[in-house]
């Protein structure tokens, strides 16, 4: 759901984007019918959409905060993207003086990447991009600046916004424009792409792995023992005491980084005089203590069941 219109040319890069976000909930067919609908110019306005997906039992919701444009390194880059049930596909433009270049990735693997000098790009869903030609050629004038060309974008926008809820009424305008041949354009384009992959796939890396560690972190707030046994005594000093581990239950640490497994034993503190060893440690009621009468212990870590 976007719709970007992009100018690459010798004075430089003007690209304007809205910031419109739909997402979908409901049955696939039902939906299959609604994107149809939508996607042919059916569907005229934000009101009747809501109202046709009512029809269908379809959840949507619409945001208009989207940022579809960024500048990168002396490059301006425009992405739409659709999430699938797995990967999420973009479509990139990076324009610059005198050329640009479109990118298409699989998540952050690369599937296809072209390049050319100059022209007009518009990146969205097929009627949208029909509408916004027809207004090109009727609101074009190329001799205008690169800040006149923005405001035109916008005007086009607009319109097209007013006649399909795929397009928000919300835009962002961004231009650069760098002394480049188009030689070096492109030469700039590979250097500036190629890092920005780098970070798309650093970042993919450092969310799979919060998710890893999210999931971890549930999978063993669920395992913490709130009853039951958890060890004995097998050495004391002082009010320090060595608890050794039965075989359904281990330590970790607030990292859910495991200290101590099964039969290892951990340090635990009481301030009781009667604990001896072999005395057994128990959980009752969410509290940790000694069994025989109930001694409160305390640790600097988390017991877990296997």
């Amino acid at each position: 759901m976007s719709l970007i219109i992009a100018y690459i040319g010798k004075k430089g890069c003007v690209m304007t984007g809205d910031k419109r976000k739909i997402g979908y909930f409901g049955d696939k067919q039902n939906l299959e019918v609604l994107e149809k609908e939508l996607y042919e110019g059916n569907i005229s306005g934000d009101d009747e959409f809501i109202n046709r997906a009512t029809e269908l039992g379809i959840s949507i919701k619409i945001t208009d905060d989207a940022n579809k444009l960024k500048i990168v390194g002396n490059a301006v880059r425009g992405e739409v993207s659709t999430k699938g049930t797995f990967e999420t596909k973009r479509r990139r433009i990076y324009g610059t003086t005198n050329g640009y270049q479109i990118v298409e990735l699989l998540g952050s693997e690369q599937k296809s990447r072209k390049a050319g000098e100059k022209g007009i790009i518009i990146f969205g869903n097929n009627y949208a991009k029909q509408l916004a030609q027809g207004l090109i050629q009727k609101k074009w004038k190329a001799s205008q600046s690169l800040k006149y060309m923005g405001e035109v974008f916008e005007e086009i926008l607009a319109e097209v916004s007013s006649r399909t809820p795929t397009v928000g009424d919300k835009f962002d305008t961004l231009i650069q424009q760098p002394k480049y041949n188009p030689s070096e354009a492109q030469k700039h384009l590979n250097i500036t792409i190629d890092n920005d992959i780098k970070v798309l796939i650093k970042f993919r890396q450092d969310l799979t792995e919060k998710l890893v560690q999210q999931s971890i972190a549930i999978d063993m707030a669920n395992k913490i023992i709130d009853k039951g046994d958890v060890g004995k005594v097998v050495s004391i000093d002082g009010n320090m005491l060595l608890v050794q581990l039965n075989d359904k239950t281990q330590a970790m640490d607030g990292n859910w980084k495991q200290l101590a497994g099964p039969g290892q034993n951990v340090l635990m503190f009481c301030e009781s005089d009667s604990v001896k060893i072999g005395d057994k440690v128990v959980i009752e009621n969410e509290d940790l203590c000694l069994k025989k009468d109930k001694s409160s212990l305390s640790c600097d870590i988390i017991l877990c069941s296997l």
